[in-house]
């Protein structure tokens, strides 16, 4: 029977950026090594250590020294994706944004009379949430939708 885990903290190495991003939008508190000044091997593991992060990684020596470390041998994003799923991730979208696919940081839903940046849509038109952290505006637009169908083909 295969394990199912919670989702629980992550930190991604360097090679996974932009997996770090898809398992935001699914919920995941996932940081990213590059993200947070843990370039070597000894930073990466003192701060999934520290901040109780489960080490997800393409470098097998990594993985050796991470207690519950998730090794990834693929390098297309889908690929990586399935091996998640083979590993007992749940990867399906939150109906809402809850973590910034830039910064990780929490986000909030953007009041219908708030202003918003030029590149997001009228929060009384369409649902927006913003990033408590680096103000980054998000919706559930085309990238949305693209990952939707990417992880529900898992």
């Amino acid at each position: 029977m295969r394990e199912t885990y919670e989702r629980d903290p992550l930190l991604l190495d360097a090679m996974l950026g932009k997996l770090a991003t898809h398992l935001r939008m699914c919920g995941y508190d996932a940081a990213y090594a590059l993200d947070r000044d843990a370039e070597d091997d000894d930073a990466m593991l003192a701060l999934a250590h520290t901040e109780g992060r489960r080490l997800v990684t393409r470098d097998e020596g990594l993985a050796r020294q991470a207690p519950d470390a998730v090794l990834l041998t693929e390098r297309d994003i889908e690929a990586q994706l399935r091996e998640l799923v083979a590993a007992g991730f749940d990867l399906e979208l939150t109906d809402e944004p809850v973590r910034c696919g830039t910064c990780n940081a929490p986000v909030e839903r953007v009041d219908r009379t708030e202003p918003t940046p030029d590149y997001a849509p009228d929060p009384a038109e369409e649902s927006v949430w913003r990033c408590r952290n680096c103000g980054q505006h998000f919706w559930r637009g085309s990238h949305w939708d693209d990952v939707a169908d990417t992880v529900a083909e898992l």
